[in-house]
């Protein structure tokens, strides 16, 4: 496994996320009953993420700290919608977690999702469980307590992905209108 992870691999994953987030979209549409059904959180976060990923492909930083700055400040300026505002501020806190890093660890992942999720639950007024706050809450908290034991980025990232999908599917068990959807 990798050890450790430089800009240009930072932001080639930041690249292939918004890729994913836009073939996933129309699900994540889908599920967006809950606390606002308003359908288009998927779109948002999409449209989000992609302003970021056009902005790392023209820039090819080298350390995580400019690939991460460089995310967050597109983030920030192409948020669209609460979702995207959300995900953007998740971005700022990870990017604040890698200032004057040129590489990061399986450590360094973990402090700088759970940063994220403390910037963007900050500045939420009133978070509501159930939503991307929660499931970004848990995933964040499932790779620091990966990192204790493995210090593996690539470890921690699974980690914190399979904590994400175990949210997902207990926050729709539970609420009887995304059960529904």
């Amino acid at each position: 496994m990798v050890q450790s992870v430089d800009g240009k691999t930072l932001a080639g994953m930041l690249i292939h996320a918004s890729a994913c987030l836009n073939a996933e979209k129309q699900k994540i549409n889908e599920l967006n009953v809950f606390p606002v059904p308003d359908g288009d959180t998927g779109t948002n976060m999409s449209l989000t993420i992609s302003t970021a990923a056009a902005e790392l492909r023209q820039k090819t930083p080298t350390t995580v700290e400019k690939a991460a700055s460089v995310c967050a400040s597109a983030m920030l300026r192409g948020a669209r919608g609460n979702s995207g505002v959300i995900l953007s501020l998740i971005f700022r806190g990870f990017s604040r977690a890698m200032k004057d890093k040129t590489e990061m660890n399986g450590i360094d992942l973990a402090d700088a999702l759970n940063a994220g999720v403390i910037a963007a639950y900050k500045a939420v007024m009133k978070p509501a469980e159930g939503t991307i706050l929660t499931v970004s809450r848990l995933a964040a908290a499932a790779a620091v307590e990966k990192a204790e034991v493995c210090d593996e980025p690539e470890a921690v990232l699974e980690a914190a992905v399979e904590a994400a999908k175990a949210a997902l599917a207990e926050i729709v068990n539970q609420n009887p209108v995304l059960k529904k959807a």
